[in-house]
C-alpha cells in the first residue's frame, strides 16, 4: 500500500513539473496536437501510399506548411500592414472624423435632429469632442500593440518551429504514443476510449467546422466591404470572422453599424447591398454549413459555447476558443459517464 501511495505521488509530481516546464510553449504543443488530428485522415493515407511513417510525417508537415501556416502568415502580414495604414490615416487626420460626423448628422431626418435637440444632442460638437478623445485612446492602444507584435516576432517564430517540430513526432508516431495513453490511463478502458474520443471529436468540430465558417463568413463580409469601398475591408473581414466563432455574436456586429453608417451618409443602395448580404448569406451560413462540418452529435448548447468560449478567450489569449470548449465537452462527457454509471447501478 505504501508503495502503491508512493509511486502515484510521485506520478503526479513528475507530471505537474513536466507541465510546468512546457507551459511556456503550451500554445505551440496544443496546436500541434490539434493539427496532428485534424490531419490524421491524410497520415494514414500517405503511410499506405508512401510504404513508411518517417516519409508520410514529412509529407504531412509539407501539406500543413502548405495549407495553414503560409496562408495563416500571409493573412496575418496583410492584416499587420491594413491595421498600420488605419493608424497611419488617423495619425495623419486623413480620417476626418469631425467632417464625416457632420455629414451622418446632417443626413438625418428632421424627426430624429428635433429628438437629439430635445436631449441637449442636436448638436454634433459635443459629440465629436468625446468620440475624438476616444479615438486618440484607440490610436495609443494601437501603437503599443504593433510595438509588442513587434517584439514577439521571435517568440512567434521560436513557437512555430517547436509546433512543426512536435507534429512531425505526433504523426510518425501517433498511434503507438495512443496506444501508451491508453494502457497508463487508470482509469476503465471504455472510459478512457470515451474520453479521447470526445476530445478528437470537439478538436474537429471546434476548428475544423468552427474555423472553416467563420472564414467563409469573414471572406464574405470582407469581399463585400472592399465591393463597398468600406475602408480596412481585410481588416474588417478578419473581425466578423472571429466575432463569428461566438455564438449569439456574430459578425453582424460589425457590419450592421457599417450598413447603419452607409444609410446616415447617404450611400442608400450600398446600404441596401450590404443588409442584403449580411442578413441573406452571412447570417444564414452558420445554419446551412454547422451541421454538416460540426454534427449534431457533437455539439453543445449555444450559451455553454459562448460561456466557455468567452472565458477560454479571457484565460488563454487566442488559443481560448478551443481550449475553453474543450474544457466544457470533457466536463459534459465525464458526468455524463459518472450519471450512466450512478443510473446503471
Amino acid at each position: 500500500m505504501i508503495e502503491i501511495v508512493s509511486l502515484t505521488a510521485v506520478v503526479v509530481l513528475a507530471t505537474m513539473a513536466f507541465i510546468w516546464v512546457v507551459l511556456p510553449l503550451y500554445g505551440a504543443v496544443l496546436w500541434a496536437v490539434i493539427l496532428a488530428i485534424l490531419f490524421n485522415p491524410l497520415q494514414q493515407w500517405l503511410v499506405i501510399r508512401l510504404g513508411g511513417r518517417r516519409l508520410a510525417a514529412a509529407a504531412s508537415i509539407l501539406v500543413c506548411i502548405c495549407i495553414v501556416v503560409i496562408p495563416g502568415s500571409l493573412l496575418l502580414a496583410a492584416v499587420a500592414q491594413e491595421t498600420t495604414a488605419l493608424y497611419v490615416r488617423i495619425s495623419t487626420r486623413e480620417f476626418d472624423l469631425a467632417a464625416m460626423l457632420g455629414q451622418a448628422h446632417a443626413a438625418l431626418p428632421s424627426f430624429l435632429t428635433d429628438a437629439l435637440s430635445a436631449i441637449n444632442l442636436g448638436s454634433a460638437e459635443e459629440p465629436q469632442a468625446d468620440l475624438a478623445a476616444h479615438l486618440r485612446q484607440v490610436v495609443q492602444a494601437i501603437a503599443s500593440r504593433a510595438v509588442a507584435i513587434g517584439q514577439n516576432t521571435a517568440q512567434f517564430v521560436v513557437t512555430l518551429g517547436v509546433m512543426l517540430y512536435v507534429l512531425f513526432f505526433l504523426f510518425r508516431d501517433g498511434v503507438e504514443l495512443a496506444a501508451t495513453i491508453r494502457n497508463a490511463s487508470p482509469l476503465d478502458k471504455r472510459y478512457t476510449d470515451h474520453i479521447l474520443g470526445k476530445f478528437a471529436e470537439v478538436v474537429k468540430a471546434t476548428v475544423r467546422g468552427n474555423v472553416i465558417i467563420a472564414a467563409i463568413q469573414g471572406t464574405i463580409g470582407g469581399i463585400t466591404f472592399w465591393l463597398l469601398d468600406i475602408h480596412g475591408a481585410l481588416l474588417w473581414g478578419v473581425v466578423m470572422a472571429v466575432l463569428s466563432l461566438l455564438p449569439a455574436v456574430g459578425a453582424f456586429l460589425v457590419w450592421v453599424p457599417a450598413f447603419a453608417w452607409l444609410l446616415l451618409t447617404g450611400q442608400y443602395l450600398n446600404g441596401a447591398i450590404l443588409l442584403g448580404v449580411g442578413v441573406l448569406v452571412i447570417s444564414t451560413i452558420d445554419n446551412l454549413l454547422r451541421p454538416r462540418l460540426v454534427g449534431r452529435g457533437t455539439r453543445l448548447p449555444d450559451y455553454v459555447v459562448l460561456v466557455s468560449t468567452l472565458g477560454g478567450l479571457a484565460l488563454f489569449g487566442m488559443n481560448g476558443f478551443v481550449i475553453g470548449p474543450l474544457i466544457a465537452a470533457l466536463f459534459v462527457a465525464v458526468w455524463s459517464l459518472f450519471s450512466s454509471d450512478q443510473t446503471q447501478s
